[in-house]
């Protein structure tokens, strides 16, 4: 009992804080990025996945214990509502697309977002088929990529990536919510795109003028001074002059058969605000800049934005909400929408990515 304390009071022992999924997990070699919407019906299926979800990664990685295989899960805006009865979190809202003066950021579906990650790809698929297997009745697939390691942790433009990610107690800070938002703390936003890049463009570009666009030189890695650049246009200052930083975990994909040579951009922060302000100045531009001079050679395809609620949300799931247990009422007559917007199984067809291909 401390000094001052009424008598027969105890001393009040500091709340633990909550634990996060594995979102400051250390960069690996491989990921599987999955992205679904839940069919209609499909919650209860979703839900009971969720609630495995820790166990099932533990049970797929078990006997690789050195490939450290893990998974993020992440819920998007629609799909909060019929899956949990519980409040918002404060920050979750649908990916806002940005239309610029050249190029666009789209907004895609998006209501569960699995990130798996490991020393080995094998793993990833591993755990990626058995999640499917227990989804497939219940979602539709909207996006599958794979990606990798190349080289000493390079983009497929040939720059490094990620070098600005924080770590330790900064890390933490910058990733994690806390005080304002109680009722969500341990939890995170990310921030999902997946870009194609014009490599016979690019390419052709003396590395100088690459280097001037990304900010960076190219053997090097090394910070450079270069106005309107990606790198300054990613950096992200508060009132207070602190930079604002976000956590990536960038993978590149491709296929060189097809052409296909991209980027899946991943960004974990406190608030999806930093992310965005980043995206605003990509493509609506900074004064004098027009736009980040990247997106002359990188393509935006998808763009979908997810709460990731902290490992004790997944251990024990709020309820379902009452509108998702009530009996199912017959539905409107689907409204056609143009055949060339979709393909036939309903997905945005975007798996074959060169343009030339579409």
């Amino acid at each position: 009992m401390g000094p001052g304390a009424a008598p027969g009071a105890a001393s009040a022992a500091p709340r633990p804080d909550p634990e996060p999924q594995p979102v400051l997990s250390p960069l690996t070699t491989a990921a599987i990025f999955l992205v679904v919407t839940v069919d209609p019906g499909g919650e209860d299926t979703v839900r009971d996945l969720l609630e495995d979800l820790p166990g099932l990664t533990r049970a797929v990685g078990f006997g690789s214990p050195d490939g450290a295989l893990s998974c993020v899960a992440g819920v998007g805006s629609d799909a909060w509502d019929r899956l949990f009865a519980a409040p918002r979190p404060a920050g979750l809202h649908p990916f806002r697309a940005l239309d610029g003066p050249r190029h666009r950021a789209p907004a895609t579906p998006g209501d569960l977002l699995f990130h798996l990650r490991a020393g080995r790809l094998d793993l990833c698929f591993g755990l990626a088929a058995e999640i499917m297997t227990r989804l497939r009745t219940a979602v539709t697939v909207r996006d599958e990529v794979q990606g990798f390691t190349y080289q000493d942790v390079r983009d497929l433009l040939g720059f490094v990536d990620g070098t600005e990610n924080p770590v330790g107690a900064a890390a933490r800070a910058a990733v994690l919510i806390g005080e304002e938002d109680p009722a969500h703390a341990g939890g995170s936003y990310v921030i999902v795109q997946k870009y194609l890049h014009d490599l016979d463009a690019w390419n052709a570009l003396p590395v100088e003028a690459q280097e001037r666009i990304i900010g960076r030189t190219k053997s090097g890695n090394v910070e450079r001074d270069d106005e309107g650049s990606h790198v300054t246009l990613n950096t992200i200052t508060g009132p207070d002059g602190a930079e604002r930083q976000i956590l990536r975990d960038n993978m590149p994909f491709g296929s060189p058969g097809r052409g296909e040579f991209g980027t899946y951009f991943i960004g974990y922060a406190r608030t999806p605000e930093v992310t965005e302000e980043m995206l605003r100045n990509m493509f609506l531009g900074v004064p004098p800049t027009s736009h980040d001079p990247i997106l002359d050679f990188s393509t935006a395809l998808t763009g979908t934005l997810f709460y990731v609620p902290p490992a004790g949300f997944l251990d024990d799931l709020p309820p379902l909400p009452a509108a998702a247990t009530a009996p199912a009422a017959a539905a409107p007559a689907a409204d056609p929408s143009p055949a060339e917007d979709r393909e036939p199984d309903g997905s945005l067809g975007i798996g074959g990515l060169n343009p030339q291909n579409r």
